[in-house]
């Protein structure tokens, strides 16, 4: 006879007799054991906070009798994952810049995997898993990623070993502290704001063919947690004044210029650090009230990470030129002081590995991780453009577009 009380249920989540036994799973799995430094995520009541904003999205839970063991989350979306030539001439012009146009395919993301810590090699894990691809596949998704620290071994084990995921990409987390005073930034660098529209604009125009760029990069430009984008020229080139207009820059840009957007993260959830001793508070306090009694000296100070913070995302990194890479700094420093102005603790990015404009942009290397792991899956057999091929095998590029939505 099969006891029903030890039977794993997998079903959708139902907000409103679930949202606080998944939040005790949640800080279960999170607080680290024997005072290890670990991350607690507040979701402010609302745990699909961190996928409602994409086009498609579920949230699974694993149940065992009244008790929630486990739950995953998984959204789905359309993204560049090559690029070939258009046999159109009328192609090569402003709306595309060269005559290279996306390959796009429809691409699912797994986040929030979580089983309870006395319930583990029980396979719930991989029951959600399996539950959370089905509901991929029959949305037309063609393939399936999820990332994790790269040194998370039993992560890492479930995915490649039992899921049939693949390692593909190791992006950098750059993580950089938001002081106590502003940073100065360059006067040699004008920085222009651009609406939402133009935004788009430049961002087709320049970016589509990256890999992972949104496919409704308009929906995520002109979402209200987008605070902004910003371009960065030379100064003299414009300024905010004479600026005549995106479709004026693209016919004839300064030699060298930049672009991000900042993602307000802090409406959707804080993190907090647990777990530090109390001398590591004590310095990190230490360190705060010198940077603010001595400001000018630029003293690195740590933000209180020991309380919930919040935090500003940089996104769409671009830019081209021989000073690209001082654009971006002088547009981090920018986003920086905007920080400081809402209250954030610090800013942070992700890029691909090899980007060149990663050396413009500051970050501390002890909140920073060189090496965040992408692990991609085929959930189908045909390709959607057989030009790429299966894509889970293509070599990495320079640079990645990193949706703000799936952080």
């Amino acid at each position: 006879m099969v006891d029903e009380s030890l039977t794993v249920i997998v079903r959708e989540f139902d907000v409103n007799k679930d949202r606080e036994r998944v939040e005790a799973v949640e800080m279960s799995c999170e607080v680290g054991p024997n005072h290890k430094l670990s991350l607690f995520t507040n979701m402010f009541g609302d745990p699909i906070c961190r996928v409602r904003h994409s086009p498609s999205f579920l949230m699974l839970v694993a149940e065992i009798g009244e008790e929630i063991v486990g739950m995953i989350r998984g959204c789905i979306k359309t993204v560049t994952c090559g690029k070939k030539l258009s046999r159109k001439s009328k192609q090569y012009n402003i709306t595309t810049h060269t005559n290279q146009i996306p390959i796009y395919t429809k691409l699912a993301y797994i986040l929030g995997l979580r089983v309870s810590p006395n319930q583990r090699r029980m396979g719930i894990g991989l029951k959600l898993v399996n539950e959370i691809e089905a509901w991929f596949r029959k949305n037309g998704a063609e393939y399936s990623y999820m990332a994790t620290e790269n040194d998370n071994l039993a992560s890492v084990k479930l995915f490649t070993d039992k899921c049939g995921y693949s390692k593909f990409r190791t992006p950098s987390i750059l993580v950089n502290p938001v002081y106590a005073h502003k940073i100065k930034v360059s006067p040699n660098v004008t920085v222009i704001p651009l609406t939402p529209s133009e935004a788009v604009i430049l961002y087709r125009n320049r970016f589509s063919t990256t890999e992972f760029f949104p496919r409704d990069i308009d929906s995520v430009l002109k979402n209200k947690l987008s605070i902004g984008t910003f371009l960065a020229v030379p100064s003299g080139s414009y300024s905010t004044e004479s600026w005549p207009g995106l479709y004026k820059f693209l016919l004839g840009p300064p030699y060298s210029w930049a672009v991000l957007s900042v993602w307000n993260s802090k409406e959707v959830f804080t993190l907090q650090v647990r777990g530090a001793s109390r001398v590591k508070r004590a310095l990190a306090k230490t360190s705060r009230v010198l940077d603010r009694a001595l400001p000018w000296l630029n003293l690195p100070s740590i933000p209180d990470l020991f309380s919930p913070f919040g935090f500003h995302f940089l996104y769409g990194l671009g830019g081209e030129g021989p000073k690209s890479v001082k654009m971006i700094k002088a547009l981090c420093g920018f986003a920086h002081n905007m920080a400081l102005e809402r209250g954030c603790a610090v800013v942070a990015t992700e890029v691909a590995s090899c980007e060149p404009l990663r050396f413009g942009i500051p970050h501390w290397k002890m909140l920073s991780c060189a090496e965040d792991l992408w692990c991609i899956k085929r959930l189908v057999e045909d390709y959607s453009d057989g030009s790429v091929g299966d894509w889970t095998k293509s070599v990495s590029e320079f640079s990645i577009f990193v949706d703000p939505r799936e952080i």
